[in-house]
């Protein structure tokens, strides 16, 4: 009776193992790094850092100027007089401070919701592409060593990236953004 268990159960394994099981990978890192949306947004992005950086410097000259102005004043100021001001002084720097360190916040907050974003619809892509190409197994390769080694066959980071990018292709991109 055991050996009948114990032969049923051998059966059974080979006859699983015969369903062949389709297997890729792909470069976590790169589909996300080379897909068009992400470098059209980085691209955008990149205009807001700047704008933010020319007003940041911009105040940081004006208080510069003014600390510099009150500087050159208050040797002729009586001690209260010129304690106030630079009290005012200080306050203001620091209002600046608070207000610039609250708008870079806001800005990392908005750019990491948007790298998310992107993450996420390159994730349902790869799940709706294994399933579209009858993939038992997808899996992702980064740095960390997810997949410590995979047969060059196995890869299709190139084909899931060009064929994300069919949908996000940069001059399609341009056109819905205009709008």
């Amino acid at each position: 009776m055991k050996k009948l268990i114990l032969g049923l159960i051998v059966l059974l394994s080979l006859s699983g193992c015969q369903n062949q099981q389709k297997i890729a990978f792909v470069d976590n890192k790169k589909v996300v790094n080379d897909y068009h949306k992400k470098k059209n947004f980085e691209t955008k992005f990149q205009v807001k850092i700047d704008n933010f950086n020319k007003k940041a410097d911009s105040l940081q000259q004006a208080i510069q100027m003014e600390a510099q102005l009150w500087q050159s004043r208050a040797a002729q100021m009586d001690k209260t007089k010129a304690e106030q001001e630079y009290q005012a002084l200080v306050q203001k720097k620091q209002m600046q401070d608070y207000q610039l360190g609250n708008e870079e916040k806001a800005l990392q907050s908005e750019g990491q919701k948007q790298v998310d974003s992107l993450i996420k619809e390159v994730k349902t892509f790869v799940k709706d592409y294994g399933k579209k190409n009858g993939y038992t197994f997808i899996l992702g390769a980064n740095d960390a060593g997810s997949v410590m080694y995979g047969a060059e066959a196995n890869d299709i980071t190139d084909v899931v990236l060009a064929e994300l990018n069919k949908g996000a292709s940069p001059k399609k991109e341009e056109a819905t953004t205009k709008d």
